[in-house]
């Protein structure tokens, strides 16, 4: 196991340091260029579609709402990259790291609005719903279909399993620090909670996340704002730490410099998962008029989860005095220092959020899998083994050493985001115009733009973008 752990490790650092970080920031910085700044301009555009979407709804049995669709990829991306994974990247990369995942996030969220309006401008039908993502806009878009399957294998392995392994890592770690529950037993019941679902279809998985996560990630934010109030003399302080240590020219002629970046990219993706190629699976879901939408909608998710939820996490650590010196590791650090602000419950509360966080991004992670195993093989034999297999990686994450699981994600979650990033490079022009389409409609007074895909210069292969005169939804 050691050796797997050490050739996992140099795959990663090579994936990371000599390739993805470039890419990430390159891209970034290149689509918040070419849509002029979109997910600044439309920040106030996001709330108001948000709400929309909330209050209306898909009504068709099996539709899913735009609100749904930004419910399960939150589910997806709100988990143990918030709790635990904020705590790894402070111990690892310090307080600069935190800098870092904002820088991204800030970038990001453009790379975010590009991939989730490409997966709506090329979802496909499925029964009385949808579904894409980058495995679908690299075979239509591309015309590169085995592009789409490297990458379905991929987000598979990665999130489905992999990721969900890690997720039923953390919740069994923080009962087990809180209450001592033994870890397979636990394990066990997460399994079978999971079957439940994931058996259930993509209706139930939207339901589930729709419910657990705006409730608990404003409980959680609640928390975190009171430990932040409490100790509000010493926030500028902290503030000033993640800069100066983010920005330190002394660490910079050490070469510590670049393993602070390193960390604050790597946890930052992991966390909002922004040009990744997971968000565009729950956004291609939804049932809206135009792409755009949707687009801003998945954006907004990558400003909710770093800039707000990490954030919480940073703080409630960075605060606890013993952070650098404590002997804890993930989400037992979490626990401990936030027991250390609000007593022995603190334990306990981050026991009961990762509980629920982590849950809703194993139904979210397996909704991605589910999406690219059926653009592989649709048959219902495939998705059973596929089932059985989730819920297998489930009980096993529940008692595996935490740093192999960590360090196979981050192996797994590059590779993708390489994939999705080439891809979305060559297809983003295609976004553009759309964003160009939806502007034009907006300025023209039209408030619920129509999206038409034969008005897009050069759009090829879009299968459910094709109005006539007597059409008013897509």
């Amino acid at each position: 196991m050691e050796l797997l752990n050490k050739l996992v490790l140099q795959v990663n650092d090579f994936i990371w340091t000599y390739i993805l970080i470039a890419m990430l920031i390159v891209l970034g910085i290149y689509f918040t260029v070419k849509t002029n700044f979109v997910q600044f301009r439309f920040f106030k555009e996001m709330f108001k579609l948000l709400g929309d979407g909330a209050s209306k709804n898909a009504k068709k049995e099996g539709k899913i709402s735009s609100f749904q669709a930004f419910c399960i990829s939150t589910a997806s991306r709100v988990g143990t990259g918030n709790i635990a994974g904020i705590a790894i990247a402070v111990v690892a990369g310090g307080p600069g790291a935190i800098f870092w995942m904002w820088l991204i996030a800030l970038i990001g969220s453009a790379s975010g609005f590009v991939e989730s309006t490409l997966a709506q401008i090329y979802k496909v039908k499925d029964g009385n719903s949808y579904r894409g993502g980058p495995a679908y806009y690299m075979e239509q878009g591309l015309n590169k279909k085995w592009m789409g399957v490297m990458f379905s294998v991929l987000i598979t392995i990665c999130f489905a399993f992999v990721f969900n392994a890690v997720q039923a890592n953390t919740i069994t770690a923080a009962f087990n620090n809180a209450f001592g529950i033994n870890r397979f037993g636990l394990g066990l019941v997460i399994a079978a909670v999971t079957a439940i679902v994931i058996f259930g279809g993509s209706h139930r998985i939207a339901k589930v996340s729709e419910v657990i996560v705006p409730i608990l990630a404003v409980l959680y934010i609640l928390v975190s704002l009171f430990v932040v109030v409490t100790n509000i003399t010493e926030l500028p302080n902290i503030i000033k730490l993640i800069f100066t240590n983010a920005l330190d020219f002394r660490s910079m002629s050490m070469g510590t410099m670049g393993g602070i970046i390193l960390v604050g990219v790597k946890r930052g993706l992991f966390s909002n998962e922004a040009g990744m190629g997971s968000a565009p699976n729950a956004a291609a879901t939804a049932e809206v008029s135009h792409p755009v939408k949707q687009g801003l909608i998945q954006a907004l998710g990558v400003f909710v989860d770093t800039l707000i939820i990490c954030s919480c996490t940073a703080f409630v650590v960075l605060l606890y005095p013993g952070y650098a010196t404590s002997s804890a590791e993930g989400i037992g650090l979490t626990q401990e220092a936030l027991a250390y602000h609000i007593g022995p419950i603190g334990n306990i509360f981050i026991a009961v959020c990762i509980l629920l966080f982590a849950f809703s991004s194993i139904v979210g992670n397996y909704y991605y899998g589910q999406s690219n195993v059926e653009f592989m093989n649709n048959s219902k034999s495939t998705m059973t083994i596929f089932r059985v297999a989730v819920v297998g990686f489930v009980l096993f994450g529940s008692v595996a050493q935490i740093e192999i699981v960590w360090n196979l994600a981050d192996v797994f979650m590059g590779l993708m985001a390489i994939i999705n990033l080439i891809a979305i490079a060559f297809l983003g022009k295609y976004a553009f115009r759309v964003l160009k389409d939806y502007e034009e409609q907006r300025k023209a007074g039209i408030e619920d733009p129509i999206f038409d895909s034969s008005k897009i210069e050069g759009l090829e292969n879009v299968t459910e973008w094709k109005r006539d005169k007597d059409e008013v939804t897509a």
